[in-house]
């Protein structure tokens, strides 16, 4: 298993969130995450990546215990994340913004601009651009395409279809396929959108009250008692 999560807690101050998280992720596999707002979803990830502390279980990569690692320490092992909400720079141009995720990459960042480009023609335009500039499908393009500047071998990605337009996600949809299929880009997902969420995700885990309770395949989200009783919304 390329990501291993052993009854992993954290939790912000005296208030636990995560209570005994555990599940595995091959490389080149896409999971999806579901449930409830306030279930513990954004709080998996950043946990995943550093941002809170855990205080109890393990995460490993490749056999390597992560889970007293820094956020940078992760980054250069192979994490990438997208948060929600994007958090770009909207001072910065497109170009910039794009720099900004090369920062943790050896050689030649054009280069390694140029190549993420190729996957996100739209941006190519928009480069001289301010990131607050852009429409908010246009600022999710661009952070999933900064996040891609540092070469991650897996993304945590949360919440990106909010507030966007159906054609740019149609347009990641693409992407993220096409990298998983040529790159062996990997991918754990949280999202609302269940149509999204089955496009691309070849298992999807219920999370309730910060534990993984139930694993689902993408064709059961069709079953209104499932996505009325484990998440609670609808397509």
């Amino acid at each position: 298993m390329m990501l291993n999560v052993q009854g992993l807690r954290t939790g912000y101050g005296r208030i636990p969130i995560l209570n005994g998280i555990s599940f595995a992720v091959r490389e080149g596999e896409f999971i999806g995450i579901l449930g409830h707002n306030g279930m513990g979803k954004t709080t998996l990830l950043k946990a995943l990546m550093g941002f809170l502390p855990a205080t109890g279980g393990h995460v490993r990569l490749d056999g390597a215990d992560l889970t007293a690692a820094e956020p940078f320490r992760r980054a250069r092992l192979g994490l990438g994340y997208v948060p929600q909400g994007r958090e770009i720079f909207p001072g910065l141009s497109v170009h910039d913004n794009l720099r900004m995720g090369c920062s943790k990459q050896a050689g030649a960042e054009q280069d390694i601009i140029a190549e993420v480009l190729e996957e996100f023609p739209r941006l190519k335009r928009l480069l001289d651009r301010s990131g607050g500039a852009l429409s908010g499908g246009e600022q999710q393009l661009l952070a999933i395409a900064r996040c891609l500047c540092g070469k991650p071998r897996l993304i945590l990605l949360d919440e990106p279809t909010e507030g966007i337009q159906p054609s740019i996600i149609d347009e990641i949809v693409e992407v993220l396929l096409r990298l998983r299929d040529y790159s062996g880009l990997t991918m754990i997902l949280v999202e609302q959108n269940l149509d999204f969420i089955a496009a691309l995700s070849k298992r999807i885990l219920i999370i309730q009250k910060g534990a993984i309770t139930r694993e689902v395949q993408p064709g059961d989200l069709g079953d209104p008692s499932l996505v009325g009783e484990f998440i609670g919304i609808t397509t």
